[in-house]
């Protein structure tokens, strides 16, 4: 018997351990579930963003931002509520070639500001992915500083395909965020291109950031940006580069002056600035506020924000009308196999379009009957 027990025994023997703990938590899981599920009303919205409450901001701006049409309708109705609460702020939006440093520098200018005792709004655009629509949405962990102070708030926002990667609802973020007590707010593009003419159109100060020593320093941009800017800064005006930041300012200065007269009457600013060391931040700043009372007190301030209204709710019905054309159940039919036809020679690019507009127009008329 003893034998037996010792034959069947094996020589490698593990002891019970201890029971681990799951590794999720499903209490936590549960309750989250539920937060989610929870729609806050329009009222407790409302409540929220007026109170300043940051989370409350944040949920929604991302109802601004979703697709979906039951969040859409929400969203504007919190908008509209907000619009006696807003108005008060300045509006900055910030561009710059690429490597030019705009994080740094946003969270330089920012800090001076924050400083001072101003509430910071940072809607910065980040770059999505043309095929997947991912974002990095890295501002925040490039604004370290900016990011945990109490009297900032950076919204990182994915342009999803949008014109130039402006965030197609960046107009109504600055309403809430103003709605919530800011009274600057940032605007920052991904870099050169369509998305200025963009950002242009939603702020009242348009500041572009530039590098000196770069080859020719009139080269790489297109005149109508240089044409927007309210101010024009070449960064990284430092050390052995100081020189040449020095003279980047002064071919900048020649050709502002081959420009026509602006609208507002302003004359724009050229200056050198170095966002990592600090120089030069303030002396942006009093650009900023000198520009905003001269055009306060010519009247220009006001007409150009009744404009961006204007503009806005034009473009509004334009992305109605594209929106509601490629949800059109027999829009969508016909897509396909007229992309074919397309693509096989068939018929032209034009008449494929002509094609697939009529059948848009025969299916509303037939949704009207």
């Amino acid at each position: 018997m003893l034998e037996d027990n010792h034959h069947n025994k094996s020589a490698l023997h593990v002891n019970d351990g201890i029971q681990q703990p799951e590794q999720i938590n499903k209490a936590a899981v549960e309750r989250l579930k539920q937060a989610k599920k929870k729609q806050l009303s329009v009222d407790q919205y409302i409540n929220g963003i007026l109170a300043g409450d940051r989370i409350i901001l944040s949920k929604a701006i991302t109802l601004v931002e979703s697709t979906n049409l039951s969040h859409h309708s929400l969203a504007q109705k919190i908008i509209e509520k907000c619009l006696p609460h807003t108005g008060k702020a300045i509006r900055i939006g910030i561009t710059g070639v690429p490597g030019v440093g705009k994080s740094t520098f946003i969270e330089a200018l920012g800090k001076h500001l924050t400083s001072h005792g101003y509430m910071l709004a940072v809607l910065a655009i980040d770059p999505s992915s043309s095929r997947t629509r991912g974002s990095i949405l890295g501002d925040k962990t490039r604004m370290e500083e900016l990011s945990v102070d109490q009297n900032a708030f950076i919204r990182p926002s994915p342009s999803a395909g949008s014109l130039g990667g402006v965030a197609r609802k960046t107009r109504e973020s600055i309403i809430l965020c103003e709605a919530a007590g800011f009274n600057v707010i940032f605007v920052e593009t991904v870099g050169v291109g369509q998305s200025e003419t963009a950002v242009h159109s939603m702020v009242d100060f348009f500041l572009l950031l530039m590098l000196a020593g770069a080859g020719d320093e009139l080269q790489g941009i297109k005149r109508g940006i240089m044409e927007m800017a309210d101010a024009i800064f070449i960064n990284k005006a430092d050390g052995d580069n100081l020189k040449n930041a020095t003279r980047a300012q002064s071919e900048y200065k020649n050709a502002l002056h081959l420009f026509p007269p602006t609208e507002s009457g302003w004359v724009s600013t050229v200056g050198t600035c170095s966002a990592r060391s600090k120089i030069g931040i303030d002396n942006i700043w009093e650009t900023i506020r000198a520009y905003e009372d001269f055009t306060k007190g010519n009247g220009f301030f006001g007409r150009k924000r009744q404009l961006q209204r204007e503009l806005i709710m034009f473009e509004t019905i334009n992305e109605t009308l594209k929106t509601d054309f490629y949800l059109d159940s027999e829009v969508k039919k016909i897509i396909p196999a007229t992309i074919e036809e397309v693509l096989s020679n068939k018929i032209s690019s034009y008449v494929a379009a002509q094609k697939i507009m009529d059948i848009y127009y025969k299916s509303k008329r037939g949704n009207q009957l």
